[in-house]
């Protein structure tokens, strides 16, 4: 014999609910076609230039300029410092050469390098990017190079802050005349180029994002960039050129100052430096100083939550030292250098020995 269950018994609905129901689903019906129930897509988080966002243009073996040329953002150049041209360029931010900042730049330039390397999964497309329209994405070419002979569309989509990632095994070249337009809230400062080896922007062109080359940057007569020429290991090459920093937010300027425990101490004795850095737009910096004695790095620390940090050392020679600190920027923040503080360090005095008597100066013989 089969046993029944029982099914619930729903509740009579009570007396006008009829028309309550009927009232809420016409209203429904009625705001639905202005009722978006699409989730919205969440997009791939970009990458983390650190320090080296600050930079227009960043190179490992010198930067060389011909003919006038516009560069809104930093430069600088390691471990090579040349810089050759630069009478002719108009610059818009500050001249690094090969500086802590720079330094630290580089070094961060390649964490994201290898960031932008390993970032997946890949969609294979053409090589010639001319004609086509990307949405977000990461991509890469079945012969691990790209090139540009006209317009190549990056298409937004509405996505918050959308990214697009280019990985190339060797070269990017740029066609004559070539461009890439930017839909749909496609931003130049979310658009990155992983370069093997070099990139080449072709005469006239116009290329939109931040390219990281493992060797060089070219950048031919009247090339325009929107974004950075940032190369690891090479130089980079300009000619008559506009490139400008493509950011997302500009970073606030900051300012760094330096104070002493005692500005006059002797050899051995313990002396602490105190560097503090504050933001124009009054938010705390985060980030590290270098503290410097002439041209030489005497030590490092991060800020605390104060936006100051501390060094303390016995290891100053005797004589009159230079100090200063180098605030080396982090993501929303431009770096900053602290004015001169002189140090005085002085020989520690030693016992006194007594005179002899009958010596001068010694008290008189009882």
């Amino acid at each position: 014999m089969s046993t029944r269950t029982a099914l619930p018994t729903m509740p009579r609905p009570r007396p006008g609910q009829h028309r309550l129901l009927g009232s809420a689903l016409a209203l429904t019906l009625l705001l639905a076609p202005w009722v978006d129930a699409t989730p919205a897509r969440a997009a791939t988080p970009g990458i983390d230039l650190g320090t080296a966002d600050n930079f227009a243009v960043l190179a490992g073996s010198g930067i060389t300029n011909t003919g006038p040329t516009t560069i809104a953002g930093d430069v600088g150049t390691f471990p090579t410092q040349t810089e050759t041209g630069f009478g002719s360029v108009t610059l818009t931010g500050t001249d690094h050469a090969g500086d802590a900042v720079t330094q630290q730049a580089k070094d961060d330039l390649v964490t994201a390098y290898d960031d932008a390397a390993g970032r997946g999964p890949t969609t294979e497309i053409a090589t010639d990017l001319a004609g086509q329209s990307l949405a977000p994405g990461v991509y890469d070419s079945a012969d691990g190079t790209f090139g540009n002979t006209g317009v190549l569309t990056l298409d937004g989509q509405g996505l918050t802050d959308p990214v697009f990632v280019f990985q190339t095994g060797t070269t990017l070249i740029t066609g004559s005349s070539s461009s890439v337009l930017l839909i749909n809230g496609a931003d130049a400062c979310n658009v990155y180029w992983q370069i093997g080896s070099s990139a080449t922007l072709g005469t006239a062109s116009d290329l939109t994002g931040n390219v990281m080359a493992l060797t060089s940057i070219t950048l031919t007569t009247a090339a325009t960039l929107d974004g950075r020429a940032l190369a690891r290991n090479g130089a980079v090459t300009m000619d008559t050129n506009t490139i400008t920093r493509a950011a997302c937010t500009e970073p606030a300027d900051t300012t760094s100052t330096v104070e002493s425990s005692d500005t006059t101490t002797t050899t051995g004795e313990p002396v602490t430096l105190t560097a503090t850095v504050e933001a124009d737009d009054e938010s705390t910096p985060t980030g590290t100083i270098e503290f410097i004695d002439g041209d030489t790095v005497i030590g490092s620390a991060p800020l605390d939550a104060d936006g100051t940090a501390d060094f303390t050392t016995t290891d100053l020679d005797e004589g009159t030292h230079t100090i200063t600190t180098v605030y080396l920027g982090a993501p929303g923040y431009g770096s900053s250098t602290s004015t001169d503080l002189t140090q005085v360090v002085r020989a520690p005095i030693g016992p006194q020995t007594p005179a002899q008597p009958g010596a001068p100066g010694a008290p008189p013989t009882p």
